[in-house]
């Protein structure tokens, strides 16, 4: 191990810590890569290992998947492996106090969103489905709190009028270990300011539910278009008609002075206002939106023209 090294540790599990995992190994000797346990999926509900697991066990590295962080033994796992820092990404559980005072310079975060903005578990989701223009990546050394602690490093973009959840994640995942390789070790050296957080400004970016996904025909043309983009690609907007569930997966907003819009103006939210081989178009509480993508209960991923075409939906059907 050279001079300019340092032992680290990492804890992440979803695809979006993949790219910090990398980062790390590059600049440090990973002595330990922490995720969740395996997760059963699929109709077979087969375990499925995080994204981490599999990038670690690429590269070769010890990984650990405890089930329980307040027993006091993992806390002394961390302790043993002499680690300077431990990075941690999107890992999904709160880290006990024992565990942040684990490694000799405690524990660093990467966190999508422009804190003390977003502070929680799906920052990337929300700061679509309210309709920010901005975001961004924040470094900061853990404390005890949801996303509480001194920041040290950040960067921002702008988030793209139809881009979705899913595809903001994959560019903040590759800025996060953009980040990672420049700045844990400035860290590391001692080279950071930390800057607290001023908690008047905070908003929060709860877990999602399945139920979030539901779409509310009642808002905005564009807030109903946020909605569904900030859905996508989990847990995904849904609406039903006649009964039956349909995930929206991609919609657009219809131009104010358009056909559509001064139909809509006269019917219910969620009235289907168009439905013909161009276009399928709905009605919101202000405004309409054209139905790109979706999916029919029990059926694929379809254009909503092909939804039409196969009968799913018809002018002047509602959806609730």
């Amino acid at each position: 191990m050279t001079s300019s090294r340092f032992r680290a540790l990492f804890f992440g599990s979803p695809a979006f810590a993949v790219p910090s995992l990398d980062a790390v190994h590059a600049v440090a000797d990973v002595v330990g890569v922490v995720c969740q346990p395996d997760k059963p999926a699929g109709r077979g509900l087969a375990l499925n290992p995080p994204a981490v697991k599999v990038r670690a066990e690429q590269l070769g590295l010890a990984v650990m998947q405890p089930t329980k962080l307040r027993t006091g033994e993992f806390g002394e796992w961390v302790r043993a492996q002499r680690a300077d820092v431990a990075l941690v990404v999107a890992y999904g559980r709160i880290l006990p106090a024992d565990v942040l005072a684990g490694p000799r310079l405690g524990c660093v975060n990467v966190h999508a969103s422009l804190l003390p903005r977003y502070r929680g578990a799906a920052p990337i989701a929300w700061a679509v489905v309210r309709g920010e223009r901005e975001t961004g990546i924040s470094m900061m050394k853990l404390d005890e709190g949801m996303d509480t602690g001194a920041v040290f490093a950040t960067m921002s973009t702008l988030i793209g009028a139809d881009e979705t959840a899913g595809q903001l994640s994959d560019r903040l995942a590759r800025a996060g270990g953009d980040m990672t390789g420049e700045w844990l070790p400035r860290f590391v050296a001692g080279a950071c300011v930390l800057e607290p957080q001023d908690d008047a400004q905070a908003t929060m970016a709860p877990i999602l539910r399945k139920e979030d996904g539901r779409i509310d025909w009642t808002r905005t043309a564009r807030q109903v278009h946020d909605h569904v983009r900030g859905m996508n690609p989990w847990p995904g907007a849904f609406t039903t008609v006649l009964g039956r569930t349909v995930k929206v997966h991609a919609t657009r907003v219809l131009d104010e002075s358009g056909t559509a819009n001064r139909v809509a103006a006269a019917v219910a939210p969620g009235a289907v206002v168009f439905a013909d081989k161009a276009m399928i178009a709905v009605a919101c509480g202000t405004g309409s939106v054209r139905l790109e993508s979706v999916q029919p209960e029990g059926k694929r991923t379809m254009p909503a023209t092909a939804w039409l075409a196969g009968r799913g939906i018809h002018e002047g059907d509602r959806l609730e």
